[in-house]
């Protein structure tokens, strides 16, 4: 009986010391933008801390910050600001949101390849997603109807989006995807597609076309792979307070030479 119970004491603590090794250390959940790219951060940083784990999910920016306030994930990936109201629940939460910056995206427009358009300003670009453009010969290209492409309310994308661009309300007949990835392989089989999409998911020009912008009708067009881009932005992670332990070495791996220069395969910009 006595060596049936030490026998059981042991194997219990031998399953406790695995669960342990396999235990989720870091929770990282939001940006639908930035899922793909921290997915790539966080297999190389197992690669040198193989006894931690990291669990990356997306959902969008709106997303991982409701999962920040609530104590649900311990980063926020997010390609948008925190908003006022949001900082507020969290500290009503005892949340104290920190935010770092990692990486630079920049927001290209896509169409399919066919389309006889390669260039547009700002201003008609908010006009064709709030509905006031709807076929293409509007803007001296083919007589073919629009068809948008943009993401959900949770997105940092759309939120982003329609601050910088629309400065009002989406059409009511926009599509809303899911994911980014959604968009891309929309436009690239519809002819009269148009969406916008972190530049990092823009793996295959053949696949569809990217739209050159200006600020106004007198401002070059210039590609998002250009610098002076109308539609660049920064992608942040929220924390709850400084980061430290296990969260800090993972941004700080992120911050790093190594890190960036995989922000920068990636398709994104390094900020240092």
């Amino acid at each position: 009986m006595q060596k049936t119970l030490l026998w059981l004491v042991c194997f219990s603590i031998f399953i406790i010391g695995c669960v342990k090794k396999e235990r989720i250390a870091i929770r990282i959940k939001g940006s639908d933008t930035e899922v793909n790219l921290v997915q790539r951060l966080a297999e190389r940083f197992i690669e040198k801390n193989p006894k931690l784990s990291i669990a990356v999910t997306g959902g969008g920016s709106g997303v991982g910050i409701s999962a920040l306030i609530n104590s649900e994930t311990d980063i926020a990936n997010s390609s948008r600001q925190m908003k006022e109201e949001e900082i507020r629940k969290a500290k009503e939460n005892g949340i104290d949101p920190v935010a770092t910056v990692f990486g630079l995206d920049r927001l290209a427009i896509i169409t399919h390849p066919s389309l006889k358009i390669g260039s547009l300003t700002v201003e008609e670009l908010g006009k064709i997603y709030r509905g006031e453009m709807t076929n293409y010969k509007e803007l001296g290209g083919p007589d073919l109807p629009v068809t948008l492409y943009g993401r959900t309310s949770a997105s940092g994308t759309y939120n982003y989006f329609r601050e910088r661009v629309l400065k009002d309300d989406y059409s009511p007949d926009m599509r809303q995807m899911i994911g980014t990835s959604q968009i891309v392989e929309a436009v690239k089989v519809d002819k009269g597609g148009i969406g916008y999409v972190g530049i990092g998911y823009i793996k295959d020009e053949a696949q569809v076309k990217v739209i050159k912008l200006a600020k106004s009708k007198d401002s070059p067009y210039i590609s998002p792979l250009e610098n002076g881009y109308p539609l660049e932005r920064q992608l942040y992670q929220y924390t709850n307070g400084e980061p430290s332990s296990d969260i800090l070495n993972f941004i700080q791996f992120e911050l790093s030479e190594e890190g960036q220069k995989i922000v920068a395969e990636e398709g994104f910009y390094p900020v240092q």
